[in-house]
């Protein structure tokens, strides 16, 4: 995670003397981005399964994207801000050094493994141990380091294409939103790009409590005696169910207030799969979560790139942004039926060790 963030922190503050240098240096800058921005969700997920047990997991898991949705009304609210007094590559050189200084703190005040924090009790450790029946100690196993994961055993297993297929979906929504929103208020209904800012960041901060309101009530049913399946069908629906819905209520309203209504329903629905598909990667398979994690991203990044992509190249030719929204819709409820029919909330044995 340290890594990560440095060098997309590093790409970042580095961003404008590329843009000035060559279209090349701009590109190779923008890559570094991505690839260092990869590691963050596979590394939290990861973090999770081996700090939390899973009747708080959902929790977990919703109070750390809420963050990352509340970067993003963020940096949507203060970017033209600082833009204003700092010029156009203002947000790029402060975004990069607020990284730098993130990374010090994350080294200072984090351990990968509970038993490796210099500040935890023994009552925690215990806690975490008993409650995830796992051991903590991460004494290193002979040849441990060199162990391939089982991608083809993993590939096999429906439960894993759920994932991906959720992923990709979630993706789709959520980039295809974060890119074309500012444009699609302003093409749609003529409100300013600057004032685009606010109807774009709402919807974002919607997600964060939404997304942490999602996970308290999962790990409620969980506690309550609902099987994790049911519990993880039941979220990943309302998250793709009710983005879904929106996005059509979006497509006939007939005013910015109304549209950024249905738009701010959209984007916070869809934090239900926070407790979704988010959480199950450590379900199923909790030792080859993060790999798990990775290759659902893969898909999703793909997904994202394909649907932002794919809405300019749509509008270009249909000339309005509601096809669009209504193929996205139609997208989401197919993900839906998809994910009901093959996932689970129990571990899957992807190793042959299980009879």
């Amino acid at each position: 995670m340290a890594c990560g963030v440095t060098l997309w922190s590093l790409a970042t503050f580095l961003t404008p003397w590329a843009a000035e240098t060559s279209l090349w240096a701009l590109l190779s800058m923008r890559i570094l981005l991505g690839v260092a921005e990869g590691v963050a969700l596979p590394s939290m997920n990861n973090m999770v399964s081996r700090w939390f047990p899973q009747v708080e997991r959902s929790r977990a898991v919703g109070l750390a994207m809420a963050g990352f949705n509340l970067g993003s009304a963020i940096g949507l609210l203060i970017s033209p801000i600082l833009m204003s007094k700092a010029g156009i590559f203002g947000p790029f050189v402060i975004f990069g050094l607020f990284g730098f200084l993130w990374v010090l703190v994350w080294l200072a005040a984090t351990s990968s493994t509970p038993a490796q924090h210099p500040c935890i009790s023994r009552y925690e450790i215990d806690y975490i141990n008993k409650s995830q029946k796992l051991l903590t100690n991460h004494r290193k196993v002979p040849g441990q380091s060199t162990i391939i994961p089982p991608f083809k055993k993993l590939l096999s297993k429906m439960p894993t294409w759920a994932l991906i297929s959720a992923n990709a979906m979630h993706s789709w929504g959520y980039f295809v939103i974060l890119s074309w929103m500012p444009i699609y208020f302003n093409t749609i209904y003529h409100v300013d790009l600057r004032q685009a800012a606010w109807f774009s960041a709402l919807p974002w901060a919607m997600m964060a409590m939404l997304g942490y309101a999602a996970g308290f009530i999962s790990d409620m049913l969980i506690q309550s005696g609902r099987s994790v399946t049911s519990t993880r069908k039941v979220m990943q629906s309302i998250g793709f169910l009710g983005p879904g819905l929106a996005l059509l209520g979006l497509n006939a309203a007939k005013s910015p207030s109304v549209a950024s209504a249905w738009l701010t329903a959209a984007v916070g629905l869809s934090s239900f799969s926070h407790a979704g598909f988010l959480v199950n990667l450590q379900e199923i398979a909790p030792q080859y979560a993060g790999i798990l994690h990775g290759m659902s991203n893969t898909a999703g990044t793909l997904a994202a790139i394909v649907g932002t992509i794919g809405a300019g190249f749509f509008v270009e030719r249909m000339g309005s942004f509601r096809g669009f929204l209504m193929f996205t819709a139609f997208l989401y409820f197919i993900a839906t039926l998809f994910w009901d029919f093959f996932s689970t909330g129990e571990r899957v044995d992807f190793d042959g060790t299980h009879q």
